[in-house]
């Protein structure tokens, strides 16, 4: 008697499926030194990934990529599992903090976020920026020049402009920098509200913290490389920062690299 044919088995979902964007096996190479290698990494409406790493691991470089930003020097990058004009479709979905607040100092933070709204043929952009300023509690220094803010103002203000319109993709890189604890709780509510209702987050940071407060997922890179992908899981952060000893003892695969600042 023949032997039953095998069952069909169908094919393995890809790790992009259902992905806003998604990096596939990505590199990126300055002056002949990596700074990512090989990393594949994405991130699904309502959710948000942590990504973790020491000075130089290539957290600042994979949010650039992911911005469209800078073009790898290997692999590819997805927009809603599509190659085809990725950086163009990402520069009108996405909000996007960096390093630098990427703001005009001798301009008002009202009149930054009325020139990025127009920009980004907004209707009724100076009321799109009132609001925006108004969410992120900045709305009593909408008339003074950004460039006699404090610190932790202009961050304010940056990220008004980054999560001004609700944006379907945010970019954050080490958004609670300079943020006073009445700020970083704001912003924690401003980002699990647009997580909720739908957005996809890739927060780039050095603590842990807001991985636990906020992210379904963390990733931990060192050296450029991807060691460590995992869910937050844990009422404390004990299991992560084993995971991170663990992922980052071994990376050294030379010394740290430059990250190029936005």
């Amino acid at each position: 008697m023949a032997a039953a044919p095998a069952p069909i088995q169908p094919p393995r979902p890809s790790p992009a499926d259902g992905a806003l964007v998604a990096l596939e096996r990505v590199s990126k190479v300055f002056r002949r030194r990596a700074a990512l290698r090989d990393v594949s990494l994405a991130v699904r409406p309502g959710s948000c990934v942590a990504v973790l790493g020491p000075n130089g691991a290539g957290k600042s470089t994979l949010l650039r990529v992911a911005a469209g930003l800078t073009r790898p020097s290997a692999g590819r990058v997805l927009v809603r599992g599509s190659e085809r004009d990725a950086a163009a479709r990402l520069r009108a979905s996405v909000g996007y903090v960096a390093h630098s607040t990427l703001l005009y100092e001798p301009l008002t933070p009202r009149e930054n976020l009325t020139l990025f709204a127009r920009l980004a043929g907004a209707a009724a952009p100076g009321e799109r920026a009132a609001e925006a300023l108004r969410a992120l509690d900045v709305d009593r220094h909408a008339d003074r020049a950004v460039g006699v803010l404090s610190r932790g103002t202009r961050q304010r203000v940056a990220l008004a402009r980054a999560l001004m319109g609700r944006p379907p993709l945010l970019l954050l890189d080490e958004p609670f920098a300079g943020l006073d604890s009445a700020g970083a709780a704001r912003l924690l509510e401003l980002l699990r509200e647009a997580r909720d209702r739908g957005a996809a987050i890739l927060l780039a940071t050095h603590g842990r913290e807001a991985a636990l407060e906020l992210a379904d997922e963390a990733a931990i890179l060192a050296a450029g490389r991807l060691r460590h992908r995992g869910p937050v899981s844990g009422p404390g952060d004990a299991d992560l920062a084993h995971a991170y000893l663990r992922a980052t003892a071994d990376a050294g695969d030379g010394e740290p690299v430059r990250e190029p600042r936005a």
